[in-house]
Parts: C-alpha cells; sequence; structure tokens
C-alpha cells in the first residue's frame, strides 16, 4: 500500500484496447530544475503509482476556458474512440493495484443511486473514484454532498449533458457529441465550477459521456486541467450486463487496470456483481487505489 506522502503519477494509456473496451460504456512548456512533487491529499488511501519526480516549469500558458477555446476553434480532429494518446486508459501500478471508478450519468432515468453497492465500497473500504454528471449532483444534492466529504471516495467530472466530447459534433451509440470546442469546453467547465464548490477543490479526472473523444476535445480537457479517463475494463456494458457478466469483465483484474461500471441504476447487475467479485479480487492480492 502506498504513503500517502508519494506523489501521483499519471500514465497516459496507449495501446490494444481489450475487446469489451468497445462496447457500450455509458449512458509543452520548457523544463528547468527538477523537484519531488509535494503530497497533493491528505486522504488515508492509496493513490494510483509510485512516486515520480516532478518538473519545475515556466509561467503556464493561458488555460482559461476562453483561451483554450480561442486555440482551438480551427482544429480538426484527427482521431476518435475511448482509447488514444493523452487519454488515462492504465496507469503505472506499485504491485498488484488497480482503480475502481464509477459513473453516475444523470438525466432523465439516470438520477438514481445504487445503495446497496455504494454502501458495500464504505463498509468494506474499497476506495473507488466517482465521476458524477453535473445533472446527477443536481438531481441528489444531499447525497453528492455526504460522497463528497468521505475521504473513500475521490470525486470527478463527468460533464454536463453526458455528451461525447467531440469538436464536430461525433455521435457515439446514438447520442451526439458536443458541436465545437466552445461547446467541448463548456461540457467540461461547468461541471468542473459545480465539484470545485461541492467539493472544495478542482477535479481532477474528467469522462466524457461514453467515454468517446477526439483528439482536439482531449487537448481541450487538459489544458482545462484534467485529466481525460478511459478504461482498460469495461464491467457492466452501460449498466446493461447481468451479475454474471459483471464478474466475468472484472476477472480481468491486472496490475494498472481501470475498470468502468455504473452507480446510478440499482435494478441493474452491477451492485450484485461487484459484491460478489470484489472481495475475490482483493483475495487474490490486488489493492484498490484512487486515480
Amino acid at each position: 500500500m502506498l504513503e500517502r506522502g508519494m506523489s501521483r503519477r499519471r500514465v497516459f494509456g496507449l495501446g490494444a484496447a481489450v475487446a469489451a473496451g468497445f462496447a457500450v460504456t455509458g449512458c509543452g512548456t520548457a523544463q528547468s530544475d527538477t523537484a519531488v512533487a509535494e503530497p497533493s491529499s491528505t486522504s488515508p488511501y492509496p493513490v494510483a503509482g509510485d512516486s515520480a519526480v516532478v518538473a519545475k516549469t515556466a509561467p503556464a500558458p493561458n488555460n482559461s476556458p476562453a483561451a483554450v477555446v480561442a486555440r482551438h476553434a480551427g482544429d480538426q480532429p484527427q482521431q476518435w474512440g475511448v482509447e488514444m494518446p493523452g487519454i488515462l486508459s492504465t496507469f503505472g501500478a506499485t504491485g498488484k493495484q488497480m482503480a475502481l471508478t464509477f459513473d453516475a450519468c444523470g438525466g432523465p432515468g439516470n438520477n438514481d443511486i445504487d445503495e446497496s453497492l455504494v454502501n458495500f465500497l464504505i463498509a468494506q473500504q474499497i476506495p473507488a473514484t466517482l465521476f458524477l454528471n453535473k445533472r446527477w449532483i443536481d438531481a441528489n444534492q444531499a447525497r453528492a454532498a455526504q460522497l463528497a466529504v468521505n475521504p473513500l471516495f475521490e470525486l470527478a467530472n463527468h460533464g454536463v449533458a453526458h455528451k461525447p466530447l467531440s469538436v464536430t459534433g461525433r455521435a457515439a451509440y446514438g447520442i451526439a457529441g458536443t458541436g465545437s470546442a466552445q461547446e467541448a469546453a463548456d461540457e467540461v467547465w461547468a461541471n468542473h465550477e459545480r465539484l470545485t464548490g461541492l467539493v472544495g477543490k478542482p477535479p481532477r479526472f474528467f469522462r466524457a459521456g461514453t467515454a468517446h473523444y477526439d483528439d482536439v476535445a482531449v487537448a481541450i480537457v487538459n489544458e482545462l486541467g484534467e485529466t481525460p479517463v478511459g478504461f482498460s475494463i469495461n464491467a457492466d456494458y452501460g449498466a446493461t450486463a447481468s451479475a454474471a457478466k459483471v464478474q466475468a469483465a472484472m476477472n480481468a483484474a491486472a496490475p494498472g487496470a481501470i475498470s468502468l461500471a455504473h452507480m446510478h441504476r440499482p435494478q441493474s447487475g452491477t451492485g450484485a456483481g461487484m459484491i460478489a467479485v470484489l472481495p475475490m479480487i482483493r483475495d487474490m492480492g490486488f489493492t484498490f487505489v484512487h486515480l
């Protein structure tokens, strides 16, 4: 288990996506001297990766939303999908670590919460990163506030309207994506501000609706100060999988894996599958960590 004094290392996943990864998934600056990063969190729960050396840099560019949009307004994307450079799909594990992530997609029919799943994570002291959509937060303000103060969970950004993140309107699973650099930035930033107010600090991670991005949108997210996150295990196929299928998918656990599942559909097989399989994975010697 990692000490909290160690800093995080983000490893941007690239390589072959697992077969399940393409099924339904959802509802440069100049460097000088180097120094070991200071701890960025006081959470008692372990963090993905080991200690890293970070560079002191020249003054940062203007990464206000307006400046980011202006820089990318005319850019044409060259890549599209759930995995590409700049998206965190796995991390550099120290030993047998894996990260659990759960999305709350929000919107009509998607504002519920799987209390059995969340209560199980709390009872078993299993840390997880929760990607909350702004609509879900607004519909569950008291519950979101409870999650925000529980160090077991890190709250992350799942956008405003659960759209694939694009600058051309490209769709995934029939869901139209954001249609411009401005719309992409808006999809990230409004919930960035909502989460900052809720948690008291800015979110570090973003996952687009359906987990699809184009490469321009990936750059926009990074410049807005968040890391785009994908997955290496698609655990519940957009909360459509049976409990048995969730268990089977999670059996692909490997060091550095990031699993994607959902926490807003209590009638799905996600909760039962996770409740059954997570103790097994822990018995195999895995430690669950925050991203």
